[in-house]
């Protein structure tokens, strides 16, 4: 992990390190997804069948995860590990529920204006796989869809190399009230989420992570669905004082940085001291880490720690990373979250660990990525809502505003827009007052 001071490199020093590059695709990953989303597109499960073979499981016979092994699978899930999923789930559930908005209109003189607020119909979720299990996935989006009043969840996961579905993801996919689970990873998953295949229902939108395949696809099929959003490398960013633990401060930052080589990770401090101390931790704890290769190539290429002049300055940059996931470890983390304007999730004090906000605290961990915290939210219940307005005028509403109409079609050039108006308030042929 590189150190940068601002003192002597300079501010734009800083932020160049701390500056996450956009979500840009690989030319030859975009050619790979165009031609697996049109071989799903023209066979179907034929497709998913041997591309499932040639990507996950040799001998995959079944797209579609059966009721016998769902239970089987659930069956299999050790008592703790289902209590802690239970956990999960139940605190997911209470804090998307503060955020569910009903429908309302504004009526007066007349005239009524409103918004419809439903659910959309049915939502695909994309669970990864590979090196990895991710049960805490399944929670994260599922939940909050049926909190939205979702009632169709299609969820697609690679199989291993077996061709199981793993059992603590099949238990969160009950918990989380999940429909159907089908073996299909990867860019063809979401090409038979977004198009439907003869097993797998098409769906209205595709939501949850992936991988640079899932991304490219998910971009390619947006318009004929939804995404929920592009999520790049996971990454956590550590704002300290010179009153902080050296120790949590170096675990934290070695969270994110287990999931892949591409992580990043940041510790933004105005004490030297500080900033020596957490290196070495981050060193003596590496050593014993399952994963530590992993961790050490994502520390080398995405990895910094920052020495500021001032606290204020490593909020600013903070701000400048907009990181998905944001430690504050200061002496007064909510005078300092008032500061904070870019980031996904915002964990604050010693006592609230990157794990706490990624499986139990309740807020879902599917977060923005890649700096695009600067526009970006965290997946939510309005993330599987959909609006749509309403307008009612009678005859005397309009004809208050029909000048104004008028006036305003002429000057855009729309004839039949302003004609539309006068066709309505010129007098009856019949010499009535027509219908309100």
């Amino acid at each position: 992990m590189r150190t940068v001071s601002v003192e002597s490199e300079g501010y734009a020093a800083a932020a160049a390190a701390v500056r996450r590059t956009g979500l840009e695709t690989d030319p030859e990953v975009e050619r790979v997804v165009a031609g697996i989303v049109a071989e799903v597109r023209a066979r179907g499960d034929e497709a998913l069948l041997d591309l499932g073979r040639r990507f996950d499981c040799p001998g995959l016979a079944a797209l579609e995860v059966s009721a016998d092994e769902w239970e089987q699978g659930c069956a299999a899930v050790p008592g703790e590990v289902k209590a802690a999923l239970d956990r999960a789930a139940a605190s997911i559930r209470a804090f998307h529920e503060q955020q569910r908005r009903p429908s309302w209109m504004d009526a007066r003189e007349g005239a009524v204006t409103g918004q419809v607020v439903r659910a959309l119909d049915r939502v695909g979720l994309y669970v990864p796989g590979g090196t990895a299990v991710y049960p805490s996935s399944v929670l994260m989006v599922g939940v909050p869809a049926r909190v939205a009043g979702v009632s169709d969840i299609v969820m697609t996961t690679p199989a291993t190399r077996t061709g199981e579905v793993h059992p603590s993801v099949l238990y969160a996919a009950r918990v989380a009230g999940v429909s159907r689970v089908f073996r299909i990873g990867g860019a063809q998953a979401v090409a038979a989420l977004a198009y439907g295949t003869q097993t797998v229902p098409a769906v209205d939108k595709v939501v949850g992570p992936g991988n640079v395949y899932v991304n490219a696809a998910k971009k390619l099929v947006w318009g004929v669905v939804d995404v929920d959003m592009l999520a790049g490398p996971s990454e956590v960013c550590v704002v300290a004082d010179d009153g902080a633990n050296p120790a949590f401060a170096a675990a934290d930052l070695l969270t994110q940085a287990e999931h892949d080589a591409d992580c990043a990770a940041y510790l933004l401090t105005p004490s030297a001291r500080l900033a020596a101390a957490v290196a070495r931790g981050i060193e003596q704890r590496m050593a014993h880490l399952p994963r530590r290769g992993l961790v050490a190539r994502a520390l080398e290429a995405h990895g910094a720690i920052v020495v500021t002049r001032t606290l204020d300055e490593a909020l600013d940059l903070a701000n400048v990373c907009a990181p998905e996931h944001l430690a504050l470890m200061v002496r007064d983390p909510f005078a300092a979250l008032a500061r904070v304007r870019n980031a996904g999730a915002v964990l604050l004090g010693d006592y609230s660990p990157q794990t706490l906000g990624d499986y139990l605290a309740g807020p879902s961990h599917t977060l923005p990525t890649s700096g695009t915290a600067r526009f970006a939210s965290p997946l939510h219940v309005d993330t599987f809502l959909k609006k749509s307005s309403f307008i009612y005028y009678d005859r005397a509403a309009l004809a208050a505003v029909g000048g104004l109409l008028v006036r305003f079609a002429e000057e855009e050039g729309f004839g039949a827009h302003a004609e539309a108006v006068r066709a309505r308030l010129a007098p009856p042929a019949g010499g009535g007052e027509g219908m309100a």
